[in-house]
């Protein structure tokens, strides 16, 4: 039942880690049982090093595998839900959707059927194993959490027009690491599967079977054009994809809506959901690491106080649904007994690190290291009133957070000290982490500087609800330079010339 080993993790498909063998588990809108929560614990406990991760696509990773799964243990997380039953498609990645679908006060439409609709395709259809694993599809039923703007192939948000629901369609093209771009065509929620069918078998249809490194949908696209790509989809459909441009002309289909969250960190605490006198409550896993014993913990307060199922966010927290509101005070207190938080005010809310030098080869510095230790100082130091996205990322990939961050830490190599690049707010195209700030900071000068460079943002800040990469955005470099350290200037040149000796 194993299939060697592959860049792309899977249950089925095991991949060496720096720090040993890593299994995924693919979890199709990251919803969990708490059966299947104390079983995965398990397996961390007696396989791996008593922790799971969960990935910034709702997964779970378990890490520091010794080899000696075999197929009966395979097998068992089958028959618990936890692996697909076609083993060839295991390892395409996880379909996302809002962690909030169907519990959302404001949501449009519950996509969870489209999720599983789509997951149930996937697994009857062994030729998309032909596909890249990193072919990636999502549903955004357009609540107060949305996951429409995360990096995906295939989206498609929910929108409303003439009080009725429709979906956006959004296609990946263009430069690698962009979100996908609308494409002007909406659907109804009965259209989306079966286009989402046509428009894989036509990205199946382009790409070469043999090759080892297939073909992403975005350049298969940029190849095509879109417009031809589009064409062919919709000569397999008994429905028209285009719109009119009087459709267009009448704002229909453009220029309305707003897909992106005013903050992607909104899910974490206590909120209530669509469900009258029912709460869930976001829960901040640090690093997205989750002990075995705290999972274990969590499933047993899922289904003491709840519905017994967890909910794993693409922001790697979790979530916890259906809480009368009379239980809120227990389990608040139970999650801090586990070690656990609720707190958006918390920094640890909005850390973001991959694996880091202790769990992968390419990675210049300790990122899961550093991210703790930053906040271990920052904690005494300041209070945050919203979460700030911090990203450390070890090397050039940034497979723990694919998007843009308020800040992004860059780990390279710099001799025997660890170092990093900082960027903050957003760039231009060609800036995949943001505007470059600093080069070469030592893990040592960082802590104190980042500490500055909160400070100021919230001295600086417009209002409460402006972010710290907005509030970045409103000036340049050199200003920013200035209010942060400005004796940075001198240790930046101090650095260079370092670096340039050591090379």
């Amino acid at each position: 039942m194993l299939s060697g080993l592959t860049a792309c993790p899977g249950l089925f498909y095991t991949t060496p880690a720096q720090d040993g063998i890593l299994f995924r588990l693919r979890i199709p809108g990251g919803i969990l049982d708490s059966k299947q929560c104390r079983a995965i614990a398990d397996i961390a406990d007696q396989y791996g090093a008593g922790y799971v991760d969960v990935t910034n696509r709702a997964n779970i990773q378990i890490r520091e595998i010794d080899g000696k799964i075999n197929t009966a243990v395979l097998e068992y997380l089958q028959d618990m839900g936890l692996g697909s039953r076609n083993t060839a498609v295991d390892h395409i990645r996880n379909i996302m959707t809002s962690p909030t679908a169907g519990i959302d006060p404001q949501e449009m439409i519950n996509t969870r059927p489209l999720v599983k609709s789509w997951d149930d395709y996937i697994e009857a259809h062994p030729a998309l194993s032909k596909l890249s694993a990193k072919f990636s599809v999502c549903f955004d039923g357009g609540g107060i959490v949305r996951v429409s703007d995360r990096l995906n192939d295939i989206a498609f948000a929910a929108v409303l027009v003439d009080g009725k629901v429709y979906f956006r369609l959004h296609l990946s093209v263009g430069a690698k690491g962009k979100p996908p771009v609308a494409m002007g065509i909406l659907l109804s929620p009965e259209q989306c599967l079966p286009a989402l069918a046509v428009l894989t078998n036509v990205y199946l249809n382009h790409i070469d079977p043999n090759s080892r490194r297939k073909s992403r949908l975005r350049e298969v696209i940029n190849s095509l054009g879109c417009e031809s790509y589009l064409q062919e989809v919709e000569k397999s459909l008994p429905f028209t994809l285009f719109t009119t441009e009087d459709q267009v002309r009448k704002g229909q289909f453009f220029g309305l809506f707003v897909e992106k969250s005013d903050n992607q960190y909104q899910h974490i605490g206590i909120h209530p959901q669509r469900q009258k006198g029912l709460f869930y409550i976001g829960v901040v896993l640090p690093l997205g690491r989750l002990e075995s014993r705290q999972m274990r913990g969590l499933a047993d307060l899922a289904q003491r106080y709840g519905s017994g199922t967890l909910r794993l966010t693409p922001w790697q927290n979790l979530l916890l649904t259906d809480i009368p509101q009379e239980r809120l005070g227990d389990i608040q207190r139970e999650i801090a007994f586990l070690g656990l938080d609720y707190s958006a005010n918390n920094i640890k809310s909005g850390l973001v690190a991959c694996s880091g030098s202790r769990g992968c080869a390419a990675a210049a510095t300790d990122t899961k290291g550093h991210a703790l230790a930053l906040a271990k100082y920052l904690e005494t130091r300041l209070t945050l009133d919203c979460p700030v996205n911090i990203h450390f990322s070890g090397c050039e990939k940034s497979c723990a957070q694919h998007g843009k961050s308020d800040i992004t830490l860059l780990g390279v190599s710099n001799g025997k000290m660890e170092s990093y690049h900082i960027y903050v707010g957003d760039g231009d195209n060609n800036q995949k982490f943001g505007r470059e700030l600093y080069q070469y900071v030592s893990f040592d000068e960082l802590p104190a500087l980042v500490e500055q460079m909160l400070k100021v943002y919230l001295i600086k800040r417009i209002n409460s609800r402006e972010s710290f990469g907005e509030f970045a955005n409103r000036y340049v470099i050199a200003q920013l330079k200035q209010f942060f350290s400005p004796d940075m200037a001198l240790y930046q040149a101090r650095i260079t010339t370092l670096c340039k000796e050591h090379r």
